[in-house]
């Protein structure tokens, strides 16, 4: 008798699954050629978070924070999609309902095709009042990449900052809500390139596992999140999702 590899076990737990969850970090974005916070050489090594990541930072250094958010999305729209973002972007076609739950801001979920992404740090890409006149958040017009300076809210006048989730703040109430009721309610979670040490956002898989959910997880190393998991598959994700795409379409048929 021989036993499946575990990328086969992953497939067939998968099979039949009428929820899927993909729930990426920074290490499905790295392989598009985007540093994560944790890189040794990465876009966060040389500067402070509290001063380019924070509220307070914002409001002493404004124009400084800015230029340096310019550079990062002109590096994130170069960025293309690598195979991880189009094998789950793929998954739609295969399981009723696929929702993407990200911690990253890069917008290439979208790029890749998928439908229902959920961001829980926000968006490089929206901009919001920085005082949130009129209710949390108020989106404003993307500014130009030329602008050197933040602009000023078209509704009050203060400074416009991109609309992504900053130290001290909390995640948008209605995307975490709506990524905790996915957690809680799918069968299968595909947990893809995340530490599992930022919270709350590691919380989703617990949740998915402790109701039942077939969770895989796929990461170059263990993590906090690797005892819960029904399979782990080590590797890239680039090289690992497609893969499990085909052993999955090799057993359902497709």
């Amino acid at each position: 008798m021989t036993t499946a590899t575990p990328l086969l076990e992953a497939a067939a737990g998968l099979h039949g699954a009428q929820h899927l969850v993909v729930f990426t970090g920074a290490g499905v974005s790295k392989e598009s050629g985007l540093a994560t916070f944790r890189d040794a050489d990465g876009a966060w090594a040389k500067v402070d978070p509290q001063r380019y990541a924070s509220p307070q930072g914002f409001r002493k250094h404004p124009r400084e924070v800015w230029q340096w958010y310019v550079w990062r999305r002109q590096e994130m729209q170069k960025a293309p999609p690598n195979p991880a973002h189009l094998t789950i972007a793929a998954c739609e076609r295969l399981f009723p309902t696929v929702t993407v739950v990200t911690q990253n801001i890069d917008g290439l979920h979208q790029a890749a095709g998928s439908q229902r992404v959920l961001e829980l740090h926000g968006s490089i890409h929206r901009f919001k009042c920085s005082a949130n006149c009129c209710g949390a958040p108020t989106l404003v017009p993307t500014p130009a990449l030329t602008e050197e300076e933040p602009c000023p809210c078209p509704h009050c006048g203060a400074l416009i900052r991109p609309a992504v989730v900053w130290f001290g703040e909390s995640l948008p109430p209605d995307v975490w809500e709506a990524a905790a009721q996915a957690a809680l309610s799918c069968d299968a979670m595909l947990v893809v390139g995340t530490s599992g040490l930022v919270e709350p956002a590691a919380s989703l898989p617990r949740y998915a596992a402790h109701y039942g959910a077939f969770v895989v997880e796929v990461n170059l190393e263990p993590t906090p999140l690797t005892p819960l998991a029904a399979v782990h598959l080590p590797g890239l994700a680039g090289e690992v999702l497609p893969a499990l795409l085909e052993a999955y379409q090799s057993i359902a048929g497709n």
